[in-house]
């Protein structure tokens, strides 16, 4: 597995980093069906990993990060990300209700919770990819964050708050 195009978007929807990136290995399928890339489409718009790495690490630094199974994302990235500040909607427990316990697809949970339909025979686009899992968090933000702020509070019964570990009240989606 090799990064082949990385896209973020902010909290608008609007993208804000989509790049093409050149393999740092031999490549034998571009899986051009699914990703829509090719060979010469990468050559001439590919930027270097290293690049790529860089950016997106200054880019979503200390911020909240929402997206679908997004930790083969970082490991291709090679970095990783603090797990409070990940809200993934392939692990949230709602949305795994709808396959039965399992790690739902986007497009099912785009087609059930948004009534929208992604990937219908065409590539994967992952500029729509990451605004569907921004609506899903959205619609859904509410309920998520209590989760999370009750998961806390569970975890600390007991326990004495240390410095610096306290719950934030300021909203995930800040600019």
């Amino acid at each position: 597995n090799q990064l082949a195009r990385v896209s973020i978007v902010n909290v608008y929807g609007d993208a804000v980093y989509d790049k093409v990136v050149l393999p740092r290995e031999s490549v034998t399928d571009y899986r051009s069906h699914i990703t829509g890339l090719n060979k010469q489409i990468i050559a001439e718009t590919g930027i270097s990993f290293k690049r790529v790495q860089t950016e997106v690490a200054a880019l979503i630094k200390d911020r909240v990060i929402i997206g679908h199974d997004i930790r083969h994302d970082f490991q291709v990235l090679g970095f990783s990300h603090p797990k409070h500040l990940i809200r993934d909607t392939s692990k949230y427990k709602p949305f795994k209700a709808l396959s039965a316990g399992n790690k739902p697809s986007l497009k099912k949970l785009c087609l059930e919770l948004l009534s929208t339909e992604i990937h219908n025979n065409t590539v994967h686009d992952s500029v729509e990819d990451a605004r569907c899992s921004l609506q899903l968090y959205r619609k859904h933000r509410t309920a998520w964050e209590r989760s999370i702020k009750k998961h806390k509070r569970k975890q600390r019964q007991g326990e004495d708050d240390e410095v610096g570990e306290e719950e934030s009240e300021e909203d995930p989606l800040k600019d």
